[in-house]
Order: C-alpha cells, then sequence, then structure tokens
C-alpha cells in the first residue's frame, strides 16, 4: 500500500484523508458527469448486478402524470423492462409475451414496470394495442435510460435508415434527440439492489419468457 505521509510529511493525517477523499471521489465525479453518451450499442456501460439504482429518477405514465421510479420500486420486488418504443416490432412481440406471464410473475410478488422513450402518447397506442396488465413509463428525455448506461446515440445511416423504413424516432420521444436504450430487463429488490439482469447490444435478441419465470422464481427464493 502506497505510504502517502512519506510524499507529504508536513500534511497531518486528517488533512491527507480529506484530500485523498477529494483527489479521487473528485476525480470520479467529474469523470461521471463528463460522461458522453455512447456512438454504439456495443459501447454502453450499463449497471450490474449488486449495484443499486439512481434516485429521484422521473418519469411519466401513460396519462402524462410524473412518477419517481425509485419510490415506486420501493412498493415491491421489480422486474425492470428497457424497451425502444411501440414503432419495434421486436419490442412489441417482447410485450406480448411479458403480457402472458405477468399475472403469474405478479403472483409470485412482483410489479412490472416497462420504460421506453416514447411520449405519454405514444405509450397510450402501445398500452391500448397489447391491452397491458403492467405499467408503462415514458423517458423521452432518455434520463432512466442514461443513468441506467443504456443510451446510445444513433448515427445517421442508422438515422436514415429507420426514417426511410417509416420510423420516425425524433416524433414519438417528442422531438429532443436521437438517442435509444439498448433492450435489457433488469430484477430489483425493494432497497434498490439490481440482483439479475439480461442486457443485449442485439435488439434482436430478447429473454424468452421461459427464462425470465426460471429467473423470478430463483430471485424470489432468495
Amino acid at each position: 500500500m502506497l505510504d502517502y505521509q512519506m510524499y507529504f510529511p508536513n500534511l497531518n493525517s486528517n488533512l491527507l484523508l480529506k484530500a485523498i477523499f477529494i483527489l479521487f471521489f473528485g476525480a470520479a465525479a467529474m469523470n461521471v458527469s463528463a460522461q458522453k453518451v455512447p456512438a454504439s450499442a456495443n459501447d454502453i456501460s450499463p449497471l450490474l448486478i449488486g449495484e443499486y439504482i439512481p434516485k429521484d429518477i422521473m418519469l411519466r405514465d401513460v396519462d402524462g402524470n410524473e412518477v419517481n421510479l425509485k419510490k415506486e420500486m420501493n412498493k415491491k420486488p421489480t422486474i425492470l423492462i428497457f424497451y425502444r418504443g411501440g414503432w419495434c416490432p421486436y419490442c412489441n412481440r417482447q410485450l406480448s409475451g411479458l403480457g402472458e406471464v405477468s399475472d403469474y410473475l405478479v403472483s409470485i410478488g412482483y410489479q412490472i414496470i416497462a420504460i421506453s422513450p416514447d411520449t405519454p402518447e405514444h405509450l397510450s397506442l402501445t398500452y391500448d394495442k397489447h391491452m397491458m396488465n403492467y405499467s408503462l413509463l415514458s423517458d423521452s428525455d432518455m434520463t432512466a435510460a442514461k443513468s441506467f448506461g443504456l443510451a446510445f446515440e444513433l448515427n445517421d445511416k442508422e438515422f436514415s435508415k429507420y426514417t426511410n423504413l417509416g420510423m420516425d424516432i425524433v416524433m414519438t420521444t417528442g422531438g429532443t434527440h436521437r438517442m435509444l436504450p439498448v433492450p435489457a430487463v433488469f430484477f430489483v429488490r425493494q432497497n434498490g439492489e439490481i440482483n439479475f439482469e439480461y442486457i443485449n447490444p442485439n435488439f434482436k435478441k430478447r429473454i424468452s419468457s421461459s427464462l425470465l419465470i426460471t429467473a423470478a422464481e430463483t430471485m424470489s427464493s432468495e
């Protein structure tokens, strides 16, 4: 272990500890604030198992009401889904499959929350289309996706491809950015600790309902 007192003999121990704390933790804070959204889904740095979800993330429900994500998740163990939007066929397939097993997941003690960049108005379309029996929340400014380390920026080529396919991502998010979240599933305890996750930069690959149930049963027995 490095002996800092040897290099700073005239600095008392308390001041030395404070200086070290500021040096390391201050630098870490600057790195977080300066961190840019990556330009590729392969370059994200998501929260890991054992870490805690961020506090004070404010989202909106299908009616446009503000929801404090942390307070909502304090109510009971949560299966938290991040998806790209109601325009994405792979997301719609995932949401439909989730609806088929949601009653069972709720019966073993979970609540289900699905988050996307869609505005509340577009969430309502998805909600009505699939007759959802779980919560949808709008992260149109990508605050949650960025805080969970899932956000990435679409490059011009990708953005043009989606636009040419009739997928107006800027419009569905409220016209503020060209970011998307990497699809992800987190199991989160009431205290905010992540105890399972499935994240795949390949948006075509989603967790199966059978694996989701197995993970839920395993986590609930811990």
